[in-house]
Order: structure tokens, then sequence, then C-alpha cells
């Protein structure tokens, strides 16, 4: 009696949450279609100032699907909440609904052809521009753009799929709702494959647009021909004293943006300083984590914070090599590792102490930098490098019994460096925490959220470990503040009986860490902050 009785109130909350999210959903349709496209197309009607159909060009078909959802599902769903105690059933509603779900096919297609009209009628037309900034301005526009809130209706349908799968592994086989919900979710599906290849096509979009918003609107940079190869901050060195500044690179396939810091009250906001475009960009490495890079009109002397791949990045991009044992590496420091990068052992004081690789400065242990080769910046001489680097200097594979333990050792869901995970990461800092009635006191450690897996928080030991400590299923958890804690800028995340409790370096940080960690506990798509990684914290 128990177990149907909660299997009858997990099926009630997924109803529930498909109720909450369609009354949300519905009314990012009505900023699109009744605010949004109804301004636009009374200044076209009225004053000329543009086509109507232009608008009608970037809007496509959402005042049919703002009908069918305001009209017709909504209120159906509303209806069905209501009488739950005595009709508990979803799938006769969906099922006779789906069908037109089909709609969704046409504003799909039309997706990309209404991102080019949008930009280049902004660019054209002083009035559009206006309108579209003036509500953008808005309270109920959150901050985000248009182009963002026109996403909702391509990840919609993908959403669907996912609550109708949830609400059908809940259902009992026997259950009088279990053939509707499964003929409805066929329905579905086959409306969700046209959305999920639009999404793949979009992501490339959906980064444009987040640097688009980064940048406050000000670089055209949102087109379907730009693609963002790779953006993170960098120290830039003045040519009059030497002193490093912060900025942020931002590379396309075909510019480098030069960005500074906006001074803002809320949210981190970048100004574009100077442009330079990769045809004709020349890059080179000067000292160890510092490069020069130069254009037709500006050259930068620039260096990174620690040894992460933008530099590598640029060069890549103007096809640029620099070949391993031609120049000094830049070490990476002992301690941001606590496993060797190479078999993945925890080092310590006694057996497994740390060595650097004298060809590519990674931290391994003595069994992995057991080889030697010799190097040419060191005036040929023999040096100790690690296992790859080995092959790949000598152009032959290390004797077989040097590689016993790597071949034979197993690869762990828990193996992502941290460093590359970090760069792609919806959020990642340094944390101090502890698991409370776990017997350990405060733990520094290094945390990310990576975008592949928005709702799983991986811990490392430090930033630059090639596998995660441990691994928390976000989904479920509760995220609050402590009612006391014994260091600042708190807060805790409670699921069940287990409880953990974290310590920001700042209060910023720990804003955004409880927000983030909030929307994954709830199956949300996670909002990407901007970088805030700082090793030195280490």
């Amino acid at each position: 009696c128990l177990q149907q009785l909660s299997v009858s109130q997990r099926v009630f909350n997924i109803a529930n949450e498909l109720l909450h999210t369609e009354i949300a959903y519905v009314s990012k349709l009505h900023l699109l279609d009744q605010v949004f496209c109804a301004q636009l197309m009374e200044e076209s009607r009225s004053r000329a100032s543009f086509p109507p159909d232009v608008v009608q060009g970037i809007f496509s078909n959402i005042c049919s699907i703002y009908c069918f959802h305001q009209q017709f599902l909504l209120p159906a769903l509303q209806k069905r909440m209501e009488e739950w105690h005595v009709n508990p059933c979803l799938g006769d509603i969906l099922q006779k609904l789906a069908p037109f779900l089909k709609m969704y096919g046409e504003y799909v297609k039309n997706f990309e052809t209404a991102m080019e009209l949008l930009t280049s009628w902004t660019q054209r037309s002083v009035p559009f521009r206006t309108i579209i900034q003036d509500i953008q301005r808005e309270e109920r526009c959150g901050s985000l753009s248009l182009q963002h809130h026109m996403l909702e209706p391509v990840q919609r349908i993908p959403r669907y799929e996912l609550l109708l799968k949830d609400y059908l592994h809940r259902l009992p086989p026997h259950a009088p709702d279990y053939r509707d919900t499964q003929k409805s979710l066929e329905l579905i599906a086959t409306a969700a494959e046209h959305s999920n290849a639009a999404i793949k096509k979009m992501e490339r979009m959906r980064k444009l647009l987040m640097v688009y918003e980064l940048l406050g609107g000000e670089e055209d940079i949102v087109s379907p021909s730009n693609e963002l190869v790779k953006e993170g901050h960098i120290l830039k060195l003045s040519n009059k004293n030497g002193t490093s500044q912060d900025r942020y690179l931002i590379l396309f396939n075909d510019r480098l943006l030069y960005c500074v810091p906006k001074l803002r009250l809320i949210g981190q906001k970048f100004g574009v300083r100077a442009r330079i475009y990769v045809e004709g960009m020349e890059v080179s490495v000067a000292v160890p984590r510092t490069f020069l890079v130069s254009g037709k009109q500006r050259s930068l002397e620039l260096q990174a914070r620690y040894d992460r791949p933008m530099d590598r990045q640029v060069d890549r991009q103007v096809d640029r090599k620099v070949e391993l044992g031609r120049r000094a590496p830049t070490p990476i420091r002992e301690k941001e590792v606590t496993l060797c990068m190479t078999c993945q052992e925890p080092f310590n004081s006694i057996t497994k102490r740390r060595h650097h690789c004298r060809a590519c400065g990674h931290v391994v242990c003595g069994k992995c930098s057991e080889f030697r080769a010799r190097l040419s910046y060191d005036n040929n001489r023999t040096n100790r490098v690690c296992v790859d680097c080995y092959a790949t200097l000598l152009g032959v594979p290390p004797p077989p019994a040097t590689l016993t333990n790597l071949t034979q050792r197993r690869r762990s869901i828990l193996e992502k460096q941290a460093s590359l995970a970090a760069e792609n990461s919806v959020m990642c800092s340094c944390l101090y925490y502890q698991e409370r009635g776990g017997g350990r006191g405060w733990q520094k450690a290094w945390f990310i959220i990576p975008e592949k897996e928005p709702l799983v928080l991986y811990i490392y030991g430090a930033p630059q470990d090639v596998k995660a400590q441990r691994s928390v299923p976000l989904i479920g958890w509760q995220v609050s503040l402590p009612e006391s804690c014994d260091r600042r800028h708190a807060f805790k995340m409670t699921q069940s009986h287990m409880t953990l409790l974290f310590s920001a370096e700042a209060e910023e940080l720990q804003t955004r860490w409880m927000d983030v960690l909030s929307r994954a506990a709830k199956g949300e798509e996670p909002v990407a902050h901007s970088p805030i990684a700082d090793l030195d914290l280490f």
C-alpha cells in the first residue's frame, strides 16, 4: 500500500511539473507573439518603417503555436490537475493533442532564416532595433535577448518527450493510462525528431548568443556562418611597464576579439577593445606562458594565467605548431595536482613523489617518468620525460614491461581531466567542503559542472587532476543556507540523510554556485556563468 502510494505520488509530481512548466512556457510564447511580434507588426503597418513580411519571416507561425498552447493544451492540463483525485491520467489528453505539435516543424525549419533576418534588420532599421531593445529592457524579459527567447519553442518538444518518458516509466504496466501514454509518447517522439536535429545545429547559435549577451549586445556575432572556437580570461602585458592587466579573449573562426571588463553592479560584461582577423594573423611564442598575436592593425602581447590552451587554440587557428622538445615547457605547478597525470595514482611524500616531465611540463610519478630523451632546447642533453613524450620524441613505444600497469588499468567514469572539463563547464571554482557526520573536517577541492553533464557535480583534489575524486548527481538535492556554520559564505546541499556543506571565497561566488546547483537539482537547463576560475587561489 505504501509502495502504491509512493508510485502514485511520483506520477502526480511529474504531471504537476508538466503543468507548471507549461504555464511558464505559455508566458514565453505570449512574450514572443503578443509583445515582440505585435509591436513590430504595428510599427511596420502604421509607419511602414520596415516590411510586414520581415516580421512574418522572423516569427513564422508563432501565433498558431501560442494559440494552441494557450487555448487548448494549458487549459486541458489545468482542468485535469484539478480533478486528478478522480481521474489521474495524462495520456488521453496528450494523445488527443500531440498531432498538433507537428506545427513546430515549420517554426524549426525557419529558425535559421529568422536569425539572419533579425540580425540584418537590427542593423538596417533604427525603429526595428529600438523596439526590440526597449522590450528587452523590461523585467519580464529577464535580461535575455529576443534570440534567446526564440529558442524556447525549439527546445520545448524534446522536453515534453523527456517528461513523458519519466511519467511512463513510473506508471505500472496495468495502469489505465499506460497504453494512452505509450501512444502519445510515440507521437511526441516523432515531432521531437525535427526539433532534436535543429537543436544540434542551434547549439552553435546558443553559444554565440551567450557571448553576444556577455558583450552587452554590442558586437554583431550572431550569424550561422560564425563559430565560437574558444573564450577565456587572459593577462595583457603593458608595453610601458610590463605590468599585467586582466582581459578576456574570444576566438571565432574568422576573428579574435580582445575585450576589457565593464564596471557593472550585476553580472559580468565585457567591451570589445580590438578585433584581429584570422586572415593575416600571426602568432609567436615569446617566453613560457607568453605569446604575441599580430594583426594588420594591432599587436597584443598576452600571458596565460596558467597553462591553459587558449594560446594553443589561437595558434592552431592560424596553422602554426610548436614541436615537442624544441622549447622549454611551462611546468604545471605541483600544488595544482594531487594525482599522477599519466597513471592517475595519488601522490604521497614517500612512495609516490611528484616529478616534472621536462618535455611537456606535466606532473607525474617516478614510475611514469623513468624514461630519458634528448631535448633540443637543452642542447640535446638527456632529460627525464613521461611515457607519452618518450613515445612521441623517439617515435617508438617504450618497453612493454614498463606499460603493464597503464594498459591493464580500466578506465574509470571519473576520468575527466579537470583543466579540460573546466574549459567547457557550466560552473567551476575552488571551494571548501565537508560531509556532515563524515568524520572529516573542511577540505579544499576543485568543483566542476561540465556542459555535457549539467546535472552532475565533479569534485577534484586539484585543478589539473586527470581524475575526479567523486561525482554527485544533482537531481533531487535541496540547496539552501545552513542554520549555522563556522566558515563564511557557506551553503549546503541535502538529500535524504546526507548533507554536504560548502564554503566559497566570496559572497558572489556563493550566490552563483547556489543558483547553478538549485537549477540542476530541479532538472532545469543551466545558465552558464562567465569563467571565474583562478588557480592562484589554490
